[in-house]
């Protein structure tokens, strides 16, 4: 009897480490964001395109080897599609966002004692430990209305810590939000995020809240931006100037065609009729 020959999962060529295409600017350039080290942050109108930056860049990690992903949609639709192949899948449930974040924090402080331990300042690639990214649809669902004022408290403050000590770990944070305010967005927490992203807002105090203050003033300002030009955003850099740029676009069909792949690409190698499962959110 013949011996069948053991088939092997189609592998990727995509890293964490890797610059992430998002879109093109104004002039029909690409543009490329490195997302590891500097987290992004959206923010504008429903509508604005902010869900199709998240799903060009939450693409990009599903499809990156030793990656694993962390979602929060309140709303559930947006991140659904990638709810199989991610460590732990959050919904409208505040309890259940805190207990998640404390988990990633313990991670965070593993992974910090590791560093220490081996005389080193950041996670790089090689070292034997996975990317972690955490991505957010909607951050205000879950500081400023879902559960008690105490544990929106304790979700921001758990937030900025994610984003502020993230970065090194190799944790990096992705998040949206629909309502740019102070009070959803402090600016301890916004000026955490390398980039930002500020898509059509109704007033020039919103985008100076995503952008930083002045930008408005200054000829920047996302309420320049017409309702029907969805996908549309202003995007800075730490120390940087605006860039006027348009976000690539993933059909339903496409995200779907992404996932199946992605998953595909996460079985165990050493026997591929085995069921995905969903890993555990481990301590490292």
């Amino acid at each position: 009897m013949p011996v069948k020959a053991p088939t092997i999962p189609v592998g990727t060529g995509l890293s964490p480490y890797d610059p992430v295409f998002i879109g093109i600017d104004e002039f029909g350039e690409p543009v490329y964001v490195t997302i590891i080290y500097r987290n992004i942050l959206a923010a504008g109108e429903p509508g604005g395109g902010k869900s199709g930056l998240l799903n060009t860049i939450l693409g990009h990690f599903a499809l990156s080897a030793g990656t694993r992903l962390v979602l929060f949609d309140g709303k559930l639709v947006e991140l659904g599609p990638y709810a199989d192949i991610a460590d732990e899948f959050v919904g409208p449930d505040l309890d259940h966002a805190i207990i998640t974040l404390r988990r990633l924090q313990k991670v965070m402080d593993n992974r910090y004692a590791w560093l220490l331990a081996h005389n080193r300042r950041k996670v790089e690639p090689g070292d034997p430990m996975t990317v972690i990214a955490a991505v957010f649809d909607e951050i205000a669902l879950y500081s400023a209305t879902l559960g008690t004022e105490a544990q929106q408290k304790e979700f921001i403050s758990l937030l900025r810590d994610l984003v502020a000590r993230g970065r090194a770990a190799a944790m990096p944070v992705i998040a949206a939000t629909q309502r740019p305010s102070v009070d959803i967005i402090p600016k301890s927490l916004r000026d955490l995020f390398g980039y930002r992203a500020a898509f059509r807002c109704t007033s020039s105090g919103s985008s100076n809240i995503i952008l930083g203050d002045g930008w408005s003033e200054a000829g920047f300002s996302a309420t320049d931006i017409t309702p029907t030009q969805q996908g549309v955003a202003y995007l800075i850099a730490e120390g940087g100037v605006p860039r006027r740029i348009k976000v690539a676009y993933l059909a339903d069909a496409d995200i779907h065609a992404l996932v199946d792949h992605a998953a595909w690409t996460r079985r165990a190698t050493d026997d591929t009729t085995q069921p995905i499962t969903r890993p555990i959110l481990h301590a490292v």
